[in-house]
């Protein structure tokens, strides 16, 4: 199973879980992507790999034109039923069914990191951007990011190999750092390319914090949820230990770290 064929299956049915609570993590971003992108009344904007919404709602309180695409189709059908305002459809990177040129503005929150082709994808944003279009992507800035690489760190800590049908690699790997992740739409035709730093912590009960990213998530998801229960308790075993030095009372206060790249067409 390729990259993006993995993502696809492993994304299934988890709209709502991702909602209940890996959504809180990535909502934090939503409003510096709306401001870099300079989205406004009238705006014509596609929101790519809308997951439950986040980014479609905040632009359509501020007056946008919004178009909202995932490759899911729960989660597509979550979005078209809240926001009747929108147009909403089935579609992923790097082919998507607009016409050249369609839109003002791009913006993807943690999206362009689960694209087999990052590359591909990022050629494909730019040719359905107009020219003095904006563009603004998020990903996670590892190791510093901690909210979730911390399921990781539990993994190699507790010495599991993952499912052999989980990809070894992702490929977004070699654009995830500032200057990479500027260079990835700069080498697709971008200008003024350039990806700032964004710092949070993400307040949350470990345990739930647990539930909620092995129900809502693909890779991490799959990577723990399909081991064998003793397996699985020393995965648990490992993050509980890994939380603990960020415990802010019953909660924990994990470092939240990501890039916002942003450029103009």
């Amino acid at each position: 199973m390729d990259f993006d064929a993995f993502e696809r299956a492993n994304w299934e049915g988890r709209a709502e879980a991702y909602e209940r609570g890996f959504a809180r993590l990535t909502a934090h971003t939503v409003e510096p992507l709306l401001n870099s992108a300079g989205v406004g009344p009238r705006t014509r904007l596609l929101d790519i790999g809308c997951g439950p919404g986040p980014v479609t709602a905040a632009a359509l309180a501020l007056g946008a034109q919004v178009t909202a695409v995932d490759a899911d189709l729960d989660m597509v059908e979550l979005v078209a039923r809240r926001h009747p305002h929108a147009q909403v459809r089935v579609a992923a990177l790097p082919e998507l069914p607009f016409p050249d040129e369609a839109f003002d503005a791009v913006i993807g929150n943690f999206v362009v990191n689960h694209t087999g082709d990052p590359a591909a994808a990022a050629a494909e944003l730019y040719r359905v951007l107009r020219p003095g279009g904006t563009i603004a992507l998020t990903c996670w800035d590892y190791p510093a990011h901690k909210a979730s690489g911390v399921f990781g760190e539990a993994l190699r800590a507790a010495g599991v190999t993952p499912p052999a049908d989980v990809p070894a690699e992702i490929p977004f790997s070699a654009h995830a750092g500032r200057r990479a992740f500027g260079r990835l739409l700069a080498d697709a035709g971008f200008e003024g390319a350039a990806a700032d730093s964004l710092a949070w912590a993400h307040r949350v009960d470990p345990d739930v914090w647990w539930e909620d990213v092995l129900a809502g998530t693909a890779m991490t998801g799959a990577s723990i949820s399909r081991q064998d229960p003793g397996v699985q308790a020393e995965i648990k075993a490992e993050y509980d230990r890994l939380v603990a030095g960020y415990a802010d009372g019953a909660e924990v206060a994990l470092p939240a770290r990501a890039l916002l790249a942003h450029a103009t067409r």
